[in-house]
């Protein structure tokens, strides 16, 4: 697929909100805005993130959802799910994860973006939902969604669409590197195969390098914020 439709852009600044007890920013509550948005080189206007140092930046600065994992996730949560339900920027149609590459570019609006990594869950989820395993389905599922970095600034509107300019000639999927990341993780090949990818991100780049070198990095932290889930 060489297009997708843009069913909804969506944007939000961060909130506090009370979560076990604890005060948590998080800038996963978002909502569809309406008329063309600019798309600056961190984030589109009107748009932020609580946790700089696991979200947002220029290497994820649009954070794209398929709409096609939707249904599933209302059966799961037993709820009517409205656009940007996983904190993401765009919500997308016909372009899923096993047919996006890492260093792929797209022609968003004006703008033109490059698919940079997957999208890791973290604990905001289990904040917004209150499901403690969500994190883990998410990785089990591979419903994870992706990043863009920003190639060029410019105006988008959904109308638009997202339109791929090229496809990155080493071919590894989003699909391929969340399997990598999260169940082949002794596959010492997969990971030499994600570090090949210039265009991979430097986080998800430093991780690979600390696995290829015996160290098993610790994301749960990342995943749990430091707060024990279901206390």
């Amino acid at each position: 697929m060489e297009y997708a439709d843009i069913l909804s852009i969506n944007v939000g600044k961060p909130e506090e909100i009370q979560f076990q007890n604890k005060a948590v920013s998080t800038g996963i509550y978002k909502k569809p805005a309406s008329g063309p948005i600019f798309l600056s080189s961190t984030n589109f206007t009107g748009d932020g993130q609580g946790d700089l140092i696991h979200h947002g930046g220029a290497e994820k600065a649009v954070c794209v959802y398929p709409y096609e994992h939707y249904l599933f996730w209302e059966k799961e949560l037993q709820r009517k799910l409205e656009y940007g339900a996983f904190g993401e920027n765009l919500t997308i149609k016909g372009l899923l994860e096993d047919d996006v590459h890492i260093g792929d570019i797209f022609q968003l609006g004006a703008a033109v973006v490059q698919v940079s990594q997957p999208r890791q869950p973290c604990y905001k989820l289990t904040v917004r939902y209150g499901m403690p395993d969500m994190i883990l389905k998410v990785q089990d599922t591979g419903f994870t969604g992706f990043y863009f970095r920003v190639l060029k600034e410019g105006f988008v509107c959904k109308e638009h669409g997202l339109k791929r300019i090229s496809r990155h000639p080493k071919g590894i999927t989003i699909s391929y590197a969340n399997r990598i990341k999260h169940h082949e993780k002794n596959d010492i090949e997969g990971i030499k195969k994600l570090l090949e990818v210039e265009e991979l991100s430097a986080n998800w780049r430093a991780s690979c390098l600390k696995r290829l070198n015996g160290f098993e990095p610790d994301d749960r932290e990342r995943l749990t914020g430091g707060l024990k889930q279901g206390s």
